[in-house]
């Protein structure tokens, strides 16, 4: 992932800090074996599947919508830090 901070990662901590879960617990209500899946969102490594976000935004008690937002600025965020490395790489070609 990028060098710059994840708005999501930072986002997804928050959330589930002010929720008064840990990691494990969010990770085994969403059906995963390890704390690692919930982890990495944390850390920016990657970004939870979409297939999750209603449950995550449930269980985070916080709106499904401001939950997409942050997903889709994250997105955003990421497409143009690959669309201004592909430019930077075809122009050196």
């Amino acid at each position: 992932m990028a060098t710059q901070e994840s708005k999501l990662a930072a986002f997804l901590k928050e959330c589930r800090l002010k929720s008064g879960l840990s990691q494990k617990e969010v990770s085994t209500v969403l059906g995963y074996e390890t704390a690692q899946f919930v982890s990495n969102w944390e850390r920016g490594v990657s970004s939870p599947p979409i297939s999750i976000l209603w449950k995550l935004a449930g269980l985070y008690k916080i709106s499904a919508q401001k939950l997409f937002d942050v997903v889709l600025e994250e997105e955003l965020r990421l497409t143009a830090i690959n669309l201004k490395t592909r430019f930077k790489q075809a122009k050196s070609s």
